[in-house]
Parts: C-alpha cells; sequence; structure tokens
C-alpha cells in the first residue's frame, strides 16, 4: 500500500482533518508498537509499510516489553498528547488500516505481541 492510501484511511477512519495529522498519529501508534515487539518483527512489518512509516520500526528500542491495553494506550496518548479515550480511538485508526496494508500472518503474529485486550483496535470483535 502506498503512503497517501495508507494515510487516506487513517484520515478518513481517525477523522482527522490532515494527512499531516493521520501520520502523525500513524508514527505514535506505530512507535509504540516497535517497544512491544522484537527487532525482527518490527523489521519485518517495516517492510510492508511504506516510508516513512517504515523508519519509526526501524528504530533500536531494547528487547520489546509486554505492556497491558491501558498502559499501551497512556503510550499512544504520550505521543500523540492526546488523553487516553482519544489515544484509543487513534490507535484503532491505525491499527485497523495495517489490517489492509500488511499480510494477515503479519497482522496475527502482530496480535500476539500486543496485549490481548487490544484484538479490537484492529477492527474485529472485542475478546470477551
Amino acid at each position: 500500500m502506498r503512503l497517501d492510501e495508507f494515510l487516506t484511511l487513517v484520515r478518513d477512519r481517525g477523522e482527522y482533518h490532515s494527512k499531516e495529522e493521520a501520520e502523525q498519529v500513524s508514527t505514535a501508534v506505530l512507535w509504540v508498537i516497535a517497544s512491544c515487539v522484537d527487532p525482527e518483527e518490527a523489521a519485518g512489518l517495516a517492510a510492508d509499510l511504506p516510508a516513512p512509516l517504515d523508519d519509526t520500526l526501524r528504530l533500536e528500542r531494547g528487547r520489546p516489553e509486554s505492556i497491558g491495553r491501558e498502559e499501551f494506550l497512556r503510550r499512544v496518548a504520550q505521543q500523540t498528547g492526546a488523553r487516553p479515550r482519544t489515544a484509543e480511538w487513534d490507535a484503532g485508526a491505525v491499527l485497523s488500516t495495517l489490517t489492509e496494508a500488511v499480510p494477515g500472518e503479519r497482522v496475527d503474529r502482530l496480535l500476539a505481541h500486543l496485549p490481548a485486550d487490544c484484538a479490537d483496535l484492529f477492527g474485529g470483535p472485542a475478546p470477551y
């Protein structure tokens, strides 16, 4: 998927005013994802994304961290300067777009690394 396609989807889903805002939110969410996955998985995801979004995943973050949904959203909010509820909206706009931009098996591996209760942010059903 090309960058403009990705950002248009994020912009529309997040109801952002511009592609620049969609790119800022996308970069923030990807930055948090990169802290939760190992460098090999981050590099694989980066290979499936257009530049410059891929650069966010290529930054060395050290060992992946296992965090819960609340912490995931807190980190997104910290990166965007938003409230946690807004961060949930932001994460959903980006993660649901990822499901269309990358192969399904990549999404499955990503879901395995992220908090289990984040599955609904990808546009799937909420876990029970």
